[in-house]
């Protein structure tokens, strides 16, 4: 098996092997994974963190050792807290931006390992679980980003690379798509059982969860659609202010911390 490591800010992960292909995911800064078909242009990756598969071009990975792989995934991550940050190669002086939530594997006093390479970062770290009061604190963070198929940086996101990516900055870990994550945690039965941070789920005609949201207090939601948006949330779903009309079916709210 061979394993690899993103060193650049996001890199497309796409559905196909094709640079035209659908964009399912992102890959970030620091997150590993497992190569499970490479070829000259193209890698076929699975990522740690959550399992994610896809296609990503084989020039914008780089390659780790199966030691540096299993360490690296055996520790709690540390990530940027940071909206944006340049982090820089010691040896090198080149500087790269990463974005907020990136891994920054074996951080200790600013510098940050990856196989025989040392970063410098200067930025706002954490590794620990944080509050809900936190967590809410960081999913405004994400406010007016614009709606991005398979996105998960502040410069485009979709609704489960939202709620992952917040969690993510809370120490905890959560499975890339809506229908995945709502198989998380304990469900509540009302709207008024809910507290920030949890998370509100939402179905198609056919039944299917395709959108997730974070509760706020006084039944507000936040959830990206079109661009991440304040929204009210009630017993049939989401409430566009804007609109005045109900843009999202209700199936289930689920409490995750």
């Amino acid at each position: 098996m061979q394993y690899g490591v993103c060193t650049l800010s996001a890199i497309p992960m796409r559905k196909e092997s094709d640079d035209t292909a659908e964009m399912v995911n992102q890959v970030v800064f620091g997150e590993t994974f497992e190569i499970l078909e490479h070829t000259k242009k193209w890698s076929f990756i699975k990522l740690a963190h959550d399992g994610y598969e896809g296609w990503i071009d084989s020039k914008q990975l780089l390659p780790i050792s199966q030691k540096f792989y299993e360490q690296a995934n055996s520790q709690v991550p540390f990530t940027s807290q940071e909206l944006i940050e340049i982090i820089s190669e010691e040896k090198t002086a080149e500087f790269y931006p990463i974005f907020l939530g990136s891994i920054l594997p074996f951080y200790s006093n600013g510098t940050v390992q990856i196989q025989d390479k040392e970063y410098r970062f200067n930025g706002a770290v954490a590794q620990s679980q944080k509050s809900r009061e936190e967590l809410v604190e960081h999913a405004y963070q994400y406010m007016h980003t614009p709606y991005l198929w398979g996105g998960r940086t502040p410069f485009g996101i979709d609704c489960s690379g939202f709620t992952q990516m917040v969690y993510r900055l809370c120490g905890y870990s959560l499975p890339r798509d809506a229908y995945q994550q709502a198989t998380e945690g304990d469900t509540l039965s009302f709207i008024e059982e809910s507290e920030p941070g949890d998370l509100a789920f939402f179905d198609n005609e056919e039944g299917r969860i395709t959108h997730v949201g974070i509760i706020l207090n006084d039944n507000y939601i936040l959830h990206a659609s079109g661009k991440v948006r304040l929204d009210r949330l009630d017993q049939t779903g989401i409430f566009n202010r804007e609109t005045g009309n109900h843009t999202h079916k209700l199936r289930v709210i689920k409490k995750i911390i």
